[in-house]
């Protein structure tokens, strides 16, 4: 073997990559940080002061959890708040009931699987517009002047809010479903209505499904802000205590608020769960039982 083809026995190792455009990049960022914070202009002496403010108001308000909830007039308060926290969750159901209804059909035009690119490019810039503005914008300039205050301003604000977000994901979702089925209805002849409704629906369903039960969270949420300006639920309630600075009904409407919410997303989670896996994991176990009673 000739010093040519002998194989060579040391290697030189790699250089490695110079650190200092990591170092100064982290440098700079420190630098763009300190310079926001200073030119805030923010009194932070004050946070000194912060926790102490807390704890004022956290013993304030807890004073009318101390309260047994079934004596007068203890008893109103809680039913009080929870009158207007169901009234709240109604908002927001029928608000995510019209979002789902108009963000269905805005889904398959927005859809670039399904639609022409130009039907494509107008209804995605609709959406764009009607997801940039905030459901308070909506409530205070269209609808709040023909329907006045109340909660029926609130639900239609949160609904047309629903449109432009519900309608993207709508779209994605069938944008991302498996093509065969469709491909496979093509050839069988069928119309786009019917490749539409026995190809690409049964597939995106689910997901526009759990969509619309995590946009459902997502508006109750709203209608209490929206209840600020007067549009009834739960936030009109908490906006006309914290004007009488009445904080024992206030700790009693957020301990409400708390507990509501949670026990809705608990139960909207785990519909959402069970929607997006199916059946998959009842049938994995029956066909595990279904081979352990053969082997025996």
């Amino acid at each position: 073997m000739t010093a040519a083809t002998r194989p060579t026995t040391t290697m030189k190792r790699p250089t490695p990559p110079s650190k200092w455009p990591h170092t100064i990049g982290l440098l700079v960022s420190l630098a763009v940080v300190i310079l926001a914070v200073w030119l805030v202009d923010a009194n932070w002496i004050r946070l000194a002061d912060l926790p102490a403010s807390i704890g004022n108001y956290v013993v304030l308000m807890g004073e009318g959890l101390t309260h047994n909830p079934l004596e007068v007039p203890w008893s109103e308060y809680w039913v009080l708040a929870t009158q207007r926290m169901l009234e709240s969750i109604q908002m927001a159901w029928i608000g995510t009931l019209i979002g789902a209804v108009l963000s269905l059909p805005l889904g398959f035009l927005a859809a670039r699987t399904v639609s022409p690119a130009g039907v494509v490019f107008v209804t995605r810039q609709f959406l764009n517009a009607v997801r940039a503005l905030p459901e308070i914008i909506l409530a205070i300039v269209l609808i709040m002047p023909i329907f006045g205050l109340g909660p029926l301003t609130g639900a239609l604000a949160l609904g047309i809010g629903s449109i432009g977000t519900l309608g993207k994901l709508t779209a994605e979702a069938i944008e991302s479903i498996d093509p065969g089925p469709v491909e496979a209805a093509l050839a069988a002849g069928a119309r786009p209505v019917q490749r539409m409704r026995w190809a690409i629906l049964p597939q995106a369903l689910p997901e526009i499904v759990a969509f619309w039960l995590y946009r459902f969270e997502i508006n109750i949420r709203a209608s209490a802000v929206l209840g600020v300006i007067g549009a009834g639920g739960i936030g009109s309630l908490l906006s006309q205590l914290f004007n009488r600075r009445e904080w024992e009904q206030i700790g009693i409407t957020l301990v409400v608020i708390i507990l509501v919410t949670i026990a809705v997303d608990s139960i909207s989670g785990a519909v959402r769960a069970r929607i997006i896996s199916g059946g998959g994991r009842k049938l994995a176990a029956r066909e595990r039982r279904d081979e352990a009673s053969a082997i025996v």
